[in-house]
């Protein structure tokens, strides 16, 4: 299989099947990652856990997937608290082709709220705090909040605005941001720009700069192992 589209009809009965056994609060999502990252939902079932809908916008973690930063996206069963606080408990498994490149995944969300309620009274028993387990995916609606959401967590990591940052920080958050998979985002280059207060040429060598320190890093690991 080379791309989504060329199993779309078997993807379809897929979801079918998923979308009738697991119920209304599991949400269930077909990504073709070949597409724009900001269209990249082909097909999903009870767009209400998240608030999306077919030509929608991956999640973070997808991005850092393709930017390589995640070797294998694969995960099972974890959890995430959205904005409005609710929980959901995720899987999400990512679709290669022949060439062992990502073209795709299927996500499952289900929102599991109401049953942690259940467990309120046995938590001093199973000695369970769920804050430990969340990871920090988001779901958004357009493809521009994602980027948002990197760029303020990018300030957070560095501990101090962008407009009082030194030119050494502002080239650590933009490893940070690329880490995150920022710059596949189309235009996310002007954005990061304004953000930063910096020109297009100074983003560019600074970014340069970041990648090449990596790749400096990485290969002083190799060599020591």
């Amino acid at each position: 299989m080379n791309n989504i589209q060329e199993e779309k009809k078997f993807f379809t009965q897929l979801l079918n099947m998923l979308e009738q056994h697991l119920g209304g609060d599991t949400e269930i999502v077909l990504h073709d990652l070949k597409h724009d990252y900001d269209k990249t939902i082909v097909d999903i079932r009870n767009g209400h856990i998240t608030n999306r809908k077919i030509g929608g916008v991956g999640s973070n973690l997808g991005l850092e997937v393709l930017r390589g930063t995640v070797k294998d996206g694969n995960r099972y069963n974890y959890i995430t608290r959205l904005k409005d606080n609710r929980v959901i408990r995720s899987s999400s498994m990512y679709i290669r082709n022949e060439d062992n490149e990502v073209i795709g995944s299927i996500c499952i969300n289900t929102d599991i709220t109401e049953s942690l309620k259940f467990e309120e009274f046995l938590r001093q028993y199973n000695n369970y705090n769920i804050n430990e387990y969340l990871d920090n995916e988001i779901f958004v609606s357009e493809v521009n909040q994602l980027l948002e959401h990197i760029l303020c967590e990018g300030e957070r990591i560095i501990g101090k605005p962008a407009a009082i940052m030194t030119r050494e920080e502002k080239i650590e958050f933009l490893k940070y941001i690329d880490s995150k998979g920022a710059f596949l985002i189309t235009k996310s280059g002007e954005r990061v720009q304004e953000f930063l207060g910096i020109s297009k040429y100074t983003m560019y060598n600074y970014l340069d700069i970041a990648r090449k320190n990596d790749l400096e890093t990485e290969a002083e690991i190799e060599t020591k192992s």
